[in-house]
């Protein structure tokens, strides 16, 4: 029987199924063509051929090329000089270069570039394929590295498979995960770190900044080296211990994989490795991204599939990463990147404004991921809502397993800039919480990094401003004070509660950290105080974030106790817009929001059968509310007839206090009186 296509569930797509046939046939044929000896993995071995490579003999280097009349390894070993016994030889017509050097050439931790020649001109480059790249100290200046210590890591977990389901994310950056102003690393990550994530009760970890960038502020976007991990965080052994710890712990560990765009730096990056602008990106008006100041690969070129696959391989088998968040998605197929869209037609997605190219690499990538590792994770940072990005392959999509809701956290940034809480429509708020194309799962969140990068703010700074600063001590009390910690449970509990998938938050915001990140640089004297976390606030007895914290891990064992995300389906029971109630089952769980302001209700009817038991109140004074509400009972629904009245429905008549969540879990009936 042949897989049913995607997009059968939309009739909307039925004029623009021949464009996406059409598209998808295209993947089918680049597969067919790469994979013509085997699979894509097969193909997918770039970093086994080229790259330093020690061998029985001695060392083993490879390059690709084209342009290069004459290449040279240069280094420390050489003392930064072009020398014969270094140079390269051309070893066919397609542009690889290869040397073999004895064993006492190099040694481990030796500095090295390749001095590449070119019709016209020559200069220093970081080999494409470098696996380990270091900034010196003192010239501020990145060369490869030799990397072959005694002792290789040896993994504790070789093969780990995650006992969760669907993904509850915690974004981190190892860089500012630590509370000193300073750089932090691996081995403090996976110390003091990953226990945090595990009481938390997260179960998937995603790591940004990862692959090497030169600029430390770019948030690990401007990538040079793709196949190096950040050396500024620690040595490769320590990124594997990290993973290996993680792993030990039951969490996945997914990285924020860029391959939409590239570093302009020509020293550190690929722009013109050969001295040709064409190795890797465009050469036309498509070249430069004009809104990242960066490169934008060239996704028809076989070469350029080759060297990002072998990418997606690489941390898959090098680092035993679980899978990628893949960034920029929007950017890298649209030939406007996206920019200035709202993306209200469905002709938007079918009108020749779309890269084919780059959605051939994408169903690929995701086709030989899932071929390495069926268990991996694929997740689209996609804003526009492409049909068919996080439907299967064998659907007729492309692949992703799950695509970030960009729109949520926006849409909650809007809310509260413009629009008084006593006047929220509980109906809008609804939709946009729970809409996404119907072959998809998405990851919804509040915030993630980019609400709080400067220039933005996050979720708990917009609403209490300077009262962070004065108002956090658990006996102060005010009306913004006690509306926004309020606000932030409901909003987090909320979007948790509705997610077309699974969840994702960054680090430091469960429990409203304050204020925004900024990396060093020259406009704050490069200072470190805002690129860190402040992970003493939380644990503060005298202080509200305690409350925060402690409310998150509430919500996310939901997850951990009754997978209720792993149900995607939502029973909406009603949105009253007029008293700001929302209420609704999922699983065996039931929500009811008050978002009122002002009003508390007494016996309010909410049309559920059963006993219901609570699980959650957020206005648990644990939790930093004011225990307005009975959490010890267990409520039973109830007719209320009227005389004469036949077929009188069961309510379950409830308190709801003024801006509070509840939620209950239904326990087993034993008999029909008991309700």
């Amino acid at each position: 029987m042949n897989p049913v296509k995607f997009y059968t569930s939309d009739p909307w797509l039925k004029p623009f199924t021949g464009i996406i046939d059409d598209r998808i046939s295209k993947c089918e044929q680049k597969e067919r063509h790469l994979a013509a000896e085997g699979t894509l993995a097969d193909f997918a071995m770039g970093h086994h051929y080229y790259g330093l490579h020690k061998t029985g003999e001695g060392w083993l280097f490879r390059e690709w090329a084209p342009n290069a009349s004459d290449i040279f390894i240069t280094g420390t070993f050489t003392g930064w000089k072009e020398k014969p016994g270094y140079r390269m030889q051309r070893i066919n017509e397609y542009g690889d270069w290869e040397i073999s050097l004895p064993s006492g050439a190099m040694t481990h931790g030796d500095l090295f570039k390749l001095s590449v020649h070119w019709p016209g001109g020559k200069g220093e480059r970081i080999p494409s394929y470098a696996a380990r790249v270091v900034q010196d100290d003192r010239t501020k200046i990145f060369s490869a590295q030799v990397w072959n210590p005694d002792k290789p890591y040896k993994w504790q977990i070789k093969k780990f498979k995650s006992a969760a389901t669907t993904p509850v994310i915690y974004e981190a950056h190892v860089g500012m995960a630590t509370h000193e102003e300073k750089t932090g690393t691996y081995n403090e990550f996976t110390e003091n770190i990953i226990p945090r994530i595990v009481k938390a009760g997260y179960n998937t970890i995603q790591l940004m900044a990862i692959q090497e960038h030169p600029f430390y502020g770019s948030f690990g976007y401007h990538v040079a080296n793709f196949f190096a991990a950040s050396s500024r965080f620690g040595t490769p052994e320590d990124l594997k211990n990290l993973i290996d710890k993680a792993h030990e712990e039951g969490l996945r560990v997914i990285m924020d994989l860029v391959h939409s765009h590239s570093v302009k730096n020509i020293n550190e990056g690929l722009g013109l490795f050969d001295g040709s602008p064409g190795q890797y990106f465009h050469i036309n008006n498509r070249r430069n991204h004009i809104a990242w100041d960066s490169l934008c690969f060239d996704y028809g070129r076989d070469n350029v599939i080759h060297f990002l696959l072998s990418n997606c391989r690489f941390w898959l088998e090098e680092y035993k990463f679980d899978g990628f968040r893949f960034d920029g998605i929007t950017s890298m197929i649209y030939y406007d990147h996206g920019l200035g869209k709202n993306f209200t037609s469905y002709s938007e997605y079918f009108d020749g404004g779309q890269d084919t190219d780059a959605l051939v690499y994408l169903y690929l990538a995701n086709k030989m991921i899932h071929e390495i590792n069926p268990g991996a994770l694929t997740v689209a940072e996609e804003m526009s809502g492409m049909p068919g990005l996080a439907a299967e392959t064998v659907n007729g999509g492309y692949g992703f397993d799950y695509r970030l809701s960009m729109g949520v956290p926006d849409f909650w940034i809007k809310l509260i800039k413009e629009t008084r809480d006593e006047n929220w429509d509980m109906g809008k708020l609804m939709h946009e919480l729970t809409q996404h194309r119907p072959e998809e799962k998405i990851l919804s969140y509040c915030e993630s990094h980019d609400q709080a990068l400067v220039g933005d703010k996050t979720l708990i700074f917009r609403m209490l401003d300077a009262e962070m600063y004065t108002g956090m001590s658990k006996s102060y009390h005010s009306i913004p004070m006690d509306r926004g910690i309020a606000l932030h449970k409901m909003i987090r509990l909320l979007t948790f509660s509705t997610a077309g998938g699974g969840y994702l938050n960054f680090m430091g915001n469960e429990f409203g950290h304050p204020e925004w990140i900024d990396f060093p640089r020259e406009g704050n004297n490069w200072s470190y105080k805002y690129a860190r976390r402040q992970w003493a606030l939380a644990e503060n007895k005298n202080l509200k974030y305690q409350y925060l914290a402690s409310f998150d891990r509430q919500m996310v064992n939901l997850q951990h106790d009754f997978r209720i995300l792993d149900d995607l389906y939502i029973n909406r029971i009603f949105e009253n817009n007029l008293d700001k109630i929302i209420a609704f089952t999922r699983g065996d769980l039931l929500f009811v929001f008050n978002f009122n302001p002002v009003l508390s209700f007494t016996d309010y009817g909410i049309p559920l059968k059963g006993k219901f038991s609570v699980l959650i109140d957020t206005d648990d004074p644990a939790l930093g509310g004011f225990d307005r509400f009975d959490r010890k009972s267990v409520y039973t629904s109830l007719k209320k007839a009227e005389r004469h009245s036949i077929n009188v429905p069961f309510y379950l008549y409830l308190y709801l206090p003024s801006r509070t969540a509840l939620v209950f879990k239904k326990e087993p009936v034993r008999k029909a009186t008991d309700i």
